[in-house]
C-alpha cells in the first residue's frame, strides 16, 4: 500500500442513488479494505429507504443541507457542518429536508459500499432507490427495511 492524492478529475461523477450525483473518491482497493469514501448528493426532499448495514460503520459529514436522520431509536437533526456515526447493525434511514441539494461526504468502514453506488449507476433511469437498493444492497450486506421517510410536511 503507498500514499495518494486523488483529484477531482480522477474520480468523475456518476448518477447518484439519492437524487443527485455522487463520486467515488476511495475504494476498497485503494484503501486496504478499510474505508470506501462517498461524495455523495441528496436531492431536497429525497433520502434512501429504511435499511441496515450488516458490517459496516457509517459516517457522513453534511458539507450542505440540512438532513432529518431517523438511527435506531434516535431521532438526530444534521444540519450543515454535522458529522453523523450510525453503527452497523442500526437500522436507519435520512431525509434532506433543506430547499436545496444536500452534499454529503460518507465513509464506510470496513469498505466495500462502493459495489452498491457503482451498481446503482449502471441501471436503468427510473427505478427506484428503493428498488434498487433491494436488488444491489443484498451483494454488499445492506437490507431494505422500509420505504423513505414521507415528504417533509408543509
Amino acid at each position: 500500500m503507498t500514499a495518494w492524492v486523488h483529484t477531482p478529475e480522477d474520480r468523475p461523477e456518476i448518477r447518484g442513488p439519492a437524487g443527485g450525483p455522487a463520486r467515488i473518491l476511495a475504494r476498497t482497493a485503494e484503501t486496504n479494505g478499510v474505508i470506501t469514501v462517498v461524495e455523495n448528493v441528496v436531492g431536497p426532499g429525497q433520502g434512501p429507504p429504511k435499511h441496515v448495514h450488516d458490517a459496516e460503520d457509517e459516517l457522513f459529514y453534511v458539507m450542505s443541507g440540512h438532513l432529518h436522520v431517523l438511527a435506531g431509536d434516535e431521532t438526530l437533526e444534521a444540519p450543515a457542518g454535522s458529522l453523523v456515526f450510525i453503527p452497523r447493525q442500526t437500522p436507519h434511514v435520512f431525509q434532506n429536508t433543506s430547499s436545496e441539494p444536500a452534499k454529503l461526504l460518507v465513509l464506510f468502514t470496513p469498505a466495500g459500499m462502493e459495489g452498491f453506488f457503482e451498481g446503482f449507476a449502471k441501471l436503468a433511469r427510473g427505478v427506484s432507490l428503493a428498488e434498487a437498493a433491494g436488488a444491489l444492497g443484498e451483494r454488499v450486506g445492506m437490507h431494505v427495511l422500509g420505504p423513505p421517510l414521507p415528504p417533509p410536511a408543509g
